[in-house]
């Protein structure tokens, strides 16, 4: 297993990190998964066992029971080489203060993942969305009073945009708060957007990155295919929006390629696909997922898989976005003038 540093800090972390929303299955998690203390002990032993040292949870995973099950896992474990990653902002009750990125809301839900997590201090502490009616100035002097207090030890967002960021960081500069070390997004063979903006963004601003459901919630797992009926089971096609697909017939083009070198290297699909994203320029990590053990052994591979150019090429061009506005401009114009990440971008069709 390989270790990267997380941003600009000095914390070290697996190029896989494990997801656990699996856990619990409560609400509207049950359709990702509810496994209970058990069955999730296996999972966090393998993953621990192949060298992951960070797991990825959020307090709205199954309302919390997430966030327990990983305490019980993890209860009298020496936790010096484990780390946690969490998440606040969603609702985590009916009362008008039980959401958003708030002075008040922020520590309270903070105070509540430490207690059901069992622990002293989280690793990382992700804003798992954007809060627009919250100003940032609010959010990121609640982020640095827990950083100060020693309950948090890194600060990261999840699923903002390029401005959010930039403001984000902008106000943290301006008022010597904790800045962000890193960002969780989504970013995929068929949903290239965060090289538009956020990836672009890390380069420049020295961030790390975390890359949530890297198979798209299974959909580049290889069971999925072009004709075929979807698997029994399956999220996707059955009422799971996330990511959205938008173009069909380019998703089977990229499913077919990626079929393609799989069975040439003797790999999974799936291995491929983490191994395409893990290899692209800014990310830190990949936080893996799933039901089984079987899933996992095959994603934790992924770690060791090396593509040649030749094979990270095709999977370029059949998954590359367009050159939106004002990038076609910039590529036309600008190109005597364009630093590293303009480049991260525009570079492959100079």
């Amino acid at each position: 297993m390989e270790y990267r540093l997380l941003g600009r800090s000095g914390l070290k972390i697996s190029t896989l990190t494990m997801g656990t929303m699996t856990f619990g299955g409560k609400g509207w998690a049950k359709m990702v998964g509810d496994l209970g203390v058990k069955e999730a002990t296996r999972l966090v032993d393998m993953c621990l066992d192949a060298g992951v040292n960070l797991l990825d949870t959020a307090d709205a995973y199954s309302s919390g029971v997430c966030e327990e099950i990983i305490g019980e896992i993890l209860a009298g474990r020496d936790r010096s080489n484990i780390l946690i990653a969490t998440k606040a902002r969603f609702p985590m009750g009916n009362g008008p203060n039980d959401a958003g990125l708030s002075r008040h809301h922020l520590i309270r839900a903070c105070e509540a993942s430490l207690r059901r997590l069992r622990t002293d201090v989280i690793d990382l502490y992700q804003v798992h969305e954007w809060d627009g009616q919250t100003p940032l100035e609010e959010t990121m002097e609640a982020l640095d009073t827990l950083v100060r207090s020693g309950k948090v030890r890194y600060i990261g967002c999840s699923n903002f945009s390029g401005w959010h960021m930039m403001k984000a960081l902008g106000v943290s500069a301006a008022d010597h708060r904790q800045r962000f070390v890193s960002q969780q997004i989504h970013y995929t063979l068929e949903a290239r957007e965060a090289e538009y903006e956020l990836i672009p963004v890390t380069i420049d601003q020295g961030l790390g990155v975390l890359v949530w459901s890297p198979l798209a919630a299974g959909l580049l797992s290889g069971k999925h295919r072009r004709n075929q009926k979807t698997p029994e089971g399956s999220r996707q096609f059955d009422g799971w929006t996330e990511p959205p697909i938008r173009d069909e017939n380019r998703l089977w083009d990229i499913i077919d390629v990626l079929v393609d070198i799989a069975d040439s290297r003797g790999v999974s699909a799936a291995q491929v696909a983490l191994a395409w994203t893990l290899g692209r320029l800014g990310i830190t990590s990949l936080i893996i997922g799933g039901r089984t053990e079987a899933q996992f052994a095959d994603n934790l591979k992924s770690a060791d898989l090396k593509l040649s150019d030749e094979e990270r090429g095709r999977l370029d061009k059949v998954s590359a976005p367009p050159i939106i506005y004002p990038y076609w401009h910039q590529l036309n114009t600008a190109k005597d003038r364009l630093g590293p990440a303009d480049l991260s971008l525009l570079g492959p069709h100079l």
